[in-house]
């Protein structure tokens, strides 16, 4: 009696001194799509896992909700920490400026200096995530046999 197997296979990376050839095209690949229950796998290249005709992601609808819904949260935060950390500085700066006798515009320039420098680190941050490439965890093969 033969065990049907399911057709959802879990993307995994291998070492790349343990990289084997693709299954399909024989080019040396560190991918591997492998069953839930670890009992099948086989090495596949990243161009097979773009071809639509071949395998599709699976994706989570609810999970890609919870993930963005977070990170417009870890956004909202930063900017009110941000806000909050300036008014911090515009305070001290002003009870300095006060104490020391010292001209408004000063302050203003040295201010305009240190958001400039913000936002080069943040457009930084923002690269780094961008350049990550994402992979779907799972996939769906498409067959015209019954697997």
């Amino acid at each position: 009696m033969a065990v049907q197997l399911q057709n959802v296979w879990h993307l995994r990376k291998v070492a790349e001194p343990s990289a084997k050839p693709c299954d399909i095209c024989f080019k040396p690949t560190s991918s591997v799509l492998i069953t839930p229950d670890q009992k099948d796998h086989f090495y596949i290249c990243p161009g097979h896992l773009k071809d639509r005709g071949f395998c599709s992601p699976v994706v989570d609808e609810a999970e890609v909700a919870a993930k963005k819904r977070k990170e417009e949260l870890d956004r909202e935060i930063e900017s009110v920490k941000k806000e909050y950390e300036e008014k911090l500085k515009k305070r001290k700066n002003l009870k300095d400026s006060k104490q020391k006798g010292k001209e408004k515009k000063t302050t203003g320039d040295d201010k305009s200096g240190e958001k400039t420098m913000d936002d080069g680190e943040n457009d930084e941050a923002e690269k780094e995530k961008n350049d990550k490439v994402r992979h779907p965890l799972a996939y769906l093969i498409h067959s015209t046999e019954p697997i």
